[in-house]
């Protein structure tokens, strides 16, 4: 299976040079953006929401961005936000808006027209791999345990995941089994409005196993909630070591759930690049690895053109899995 792993962080070399755009560095060099309007596609205190005010904090208490404002659209399943940054391109150059897996997932299933090629790409910045996670009563300790058990009784063995059929729990788990050698149409997801039911029904054994986001899972492991399988991660995450890899447990998947910014159609190429050297910088200060710990995310760098393919190349790789499972 084709891969999902991101490019890691890479370093803009060199200065941008900032003229007539109200991007004007400081003597010293570094101040690099005036300010950043932040645009989140969803309600306060999503991941969205957290991801920009997280980002925002961090570039203005290192120096990098002057100042940095926030604006909450939720609507159409970010749809609402993408179309009015497209509308209004020529008045938002300023305007970063927040964006993750789904806008390939909601665009290629027509839950709204555009596409991430509608919008400036100016980097993908932070992760969160996914995992499969137990019951810590259950008697499956590894992925071979959950296969053997999955072919002894197909029927009856239930992933779970806070997600829609076809959402990206569902496409995580199917992923999985694939790569695994199994048919990914033919295990039985149950799909929760969110987490917390999802979590809910793997404790009270209504389903054998539960898809979701790696950080989540950390927090529930720690709790002494639920035993980490396997993570969809290029190699173990010093955030829990102990979790394994699918990959060292010869199941070659890799994926993660990036999250990342994009500007307004047209943004002029300074801007761009200013906001992209910004981002860059940001990565080496204590004031980002503040934000970063605190939310238990991933470094995950992607500027640009890279964004660019790791787009592509996901949106590819989604497609081909969601055919054969019947949604396209």
């Amino acid at each position: 299976m084709k891969s999902f792993a991101m490019t890691r962080r890479a370093i803009l070399a060199g200065a941008v040079a900032i003229a007539g755009l109200g991007q004007g560095a400081l003597a010293d060099g570094h101040q690099l953006v005036d300010s950043i309007h932040f645009l989140i596609p969803g309600g306060a205190g999503g991941g969205w929401d957290g991801t920009a005010r997280g980002t925002g904090e961090a570039l203005t208490n290192a120096g990098l961005v002057g100042s940095a404002s926030y604006e909450n659209m939720s609507g159409g399943g970010g749809g609402k936000a993408i179309g009015y940054l497209i509308e209004n391109a020529e008045s938002n150059h300023g305007t970063l808006m927040v964006n993750s897996t789904p806008i390939v997932i909601r665009s290629l299933t027509g839950v709204f027209p555009q596409s991430f090629r509608d919008l400036t790409l100016v980097a993908g910045t932070i992760g969160d791999y996914a995992t499969l996670v137990v019951n810590t009563d259950s008697d499956i300790q590894s992925m071979a345990d959950l296969l053997a058990e999955y072919s002894d009784d197909p029927n009856s063995f239930a992933i779970g995941g806070g997600s829609v059929p076809g959402g990206m729990d569902h496409l995580v788990a199917a992923m999985v089994m694939e790569a695994a050698g199994e048919d990914p149409t033919a295990f039985k997801y149950i799909p929760y409005d969110t987490g917390g039911p999802a979590m809910a029904a793997l404790l009270s054994g209504e389903i054998k196993a539960l898809s979701t986001g790696f950080s989540e899972a950390v927090a529930m492991a720690e709790a002494g909630e639920v035993r980490i399988l396997g993570i969809t991660a290029p190699e173990r995450v010093e955030t829990f070591g102990d979790a394994p890899t699918m990959t060292e447990q010869s199941i070659e998947v890799e994926f993660v759930n990036w999250r990342g910014f994009f500007g307004a159609p047209g943004m002029p190429a300074e801007t761009l690049a200013a906001h992209q050297d910004a981002i860059a910088k940001m990565y080496d200060t204590p004031e980002w690895e503040e934000v970063r710990a605190r939310n238990g995310w991933v470094n995950i760098h992607n500027p640009g053109d890279e964004f660019k393919a790791f787009l592509e190349d996901q949106e590819k790789t989604i497609g081909d899995l969601m055919k054969k499972l019947g949604f396209l």
